[in-house]
Formats: C-alpha cells, structure tokens, sequence
C-alpha cells in the first residue's frame, strides 16, 4: 500500500477546492442570467396585457360595452351570437389571445356592463392572488427592463 507524502495530499486537496470554486461560479452564473431572463417575460407580460387592454377599449368603443366574463378575450377574435347591444360590429379584433410569457392563459372578469375590467397573468408561478401576478391595474408599477 502507497503512503501519500505531504506534497501529494497538498496538490489533491488543492483539486478538490478548485472543483468546489468552478462549482459555485457555476451557480452563480446560472443564477444571475436568470435574473435577466424572468425580467424580460415579465416585460413581454405587461406588453400584452397593454395590447389586450387596448384592443378591449376599441371594443368598447364600437360596441358600447366590454365582453362579459363568459365571453372572455375569445370574443375578441370571432364574433358571438349572443352579443348585449344592436350595434355590434362584428369584426375580429385580435387574431389569437397571447398567453403570458410562461404559457399561461390570461384570465379576464368584466365588473358591471361598462367595466372596470381586470385581465391577469398569475405570473412565473401560476397561482392567482399571488405577489408575482401582473394585472392592467399594476402594469404601470412594474420596473421594466
């Protein structure tokens, strides 16, 4: 059996190390370009929730009234049979409803006839009623990159 010297023992311990330091740069570097990563969906979110919005008020404009909850942004892209108003002009608005950044469909709730509307993406985690959810109410206080 070989008996390891003070020099061979030294220069193992120093790989050992070295191979811990590679793995917390590693980490951190992973860590770090994520940031950026979720800053940027959470920008691409508030955009289509201001496309969304927009496009709802032209809807209003032209029909004097929003979806109703039941209808959904889907009445945005095929007209309806069961449209409220007389006036309804039945033109596509929107070709398709974008999910949010992390596939997830955006939820829409008309209050009353004439709004106010909420369109809402439950964020990176996907549960409503969380602190990461994106709404057309708290769009403007989010920092985008």
């Amino acid at each position: 059996m070989k008996k390891f010297t003070g020099n061979e023992r030294k220069g193992s311990v120093f790989v050992e190390i070295m191979v811990v330091v590679v793995i917390i740069i590693l980490f951190v570097t992973l860590r770090v370009s994520a940031a950026p990563y979720n800053g940027q969906r959470r920008h691409v979110t508030v955009v289509n929730i201001m496309v969304l919005e927009n496009t709802l008020n032209h809807y209003y404009k032209d029909n004097g009234f929003y979806p109703s909850t039941e209808q959904g942004l889907e009445a945005l892209t095929r007209p309806t049979s069961n449209m409220q108003a007389e006036n309804h002009d039945e033109r596509i608005y929107i070709i398709k409803i974008p999910p949010d950044a992390w596939g997830n469909p955006f939820i829409y709730r008309r209050h009353g006839e004439k709004g106010p509307i909420d369109i809402i993406s439950c964020g990176p985690d996907g549960i409503e009623g969380t602190e990461d959810d994106i709404t057309n109410h708290n769009k403007n206080t989010i920092s985008l990159p």
